[in-house]
């Protein structure tokens, strides 16, 4: 209970000192993680990333279902909560940037990612550097890759729909704000597949 209260205080913090980066005012709830984590066949995923990973929030969960073979890649910018993911949970490699992203596949030996998990609140960035994530996101995906995103609005939908297939779009109400969660599945042949 206390452990919950000062994440809560804390992304409240981050997000009052950097609205754009955080995108929200509270960690990721219980039911949006577990709405992030449900469409995914744990048993057959041998290598997955969270982008976003923040407090580890949806991390959490993922370590509970997860095949303890699996390969796990966390992401966050924040400085001091990329710091706090590393010591709570030291089997993940760490990384800050998701621009990054295939450069530290091949440090970790990856070809292709099963599944990528995102919290980026990627409406609030700058169109460049959504565009340079979101083809990192695809160049690092296998073909059929699973990529979960959670957003708090439908704006992302017309430029996730160019290299994915949008299976779902949940609506989670019970999570502050209200998040959708978009269950997209990589195209056979993407657009920019480099």
């Amino acid at each position: 209970m206390m452990r919950a209260m000062q994440e809560k205080l804390l992304f409240l913090y981050k997000f009052m000192r950097t609205p754009k980066q955080i995108g929200s005012v509270t960690p990721s709830s219980t039911f949006l993680a577990r709405k992030m984590l449900e469409p995914v066949p744990w048993s057959k995923v041998a290598s997955v990333v969270e982008l976003g990973a923040g407090t580890g929030a949806i991390t959490r969960h993922m370590d509970a279902v997860r095949r303890r073979d699996t390969t796990v890649l966390l992401f966050e910018q924040d400085p001091h909560l990329l710091s706090r993911l590393k010591e709570a949970f030291p089997d993940y490699a760490c990384h800050e940037d998701a621009c990054g992203l295939r450069n530290a596949l091949k440090e970790t030996g990856i070809d292709r990612l099963d599944c990528v998990l995102s919290g980026l609140p990627f409406f609030n960035f700058p169109h460049q550097l959504r565009e340079q994530i979101m083809q990192e996101v695809t160049a690092a995906l296998r073909p059929g890759g699973l990529f979960i995103a959670f957003q708090y609005s439908q704006q992302m939908r017309k430029r996730l729909s160019r290299d994915f297939e949008i299976e779902h779009i949940h609506f989670v109400p019970l999570n502050v704000p209200p998040a959708f969660v978009y269950v997209c599945r990589k195209k056979e042949a993407s657009s920019h597949e480099l």
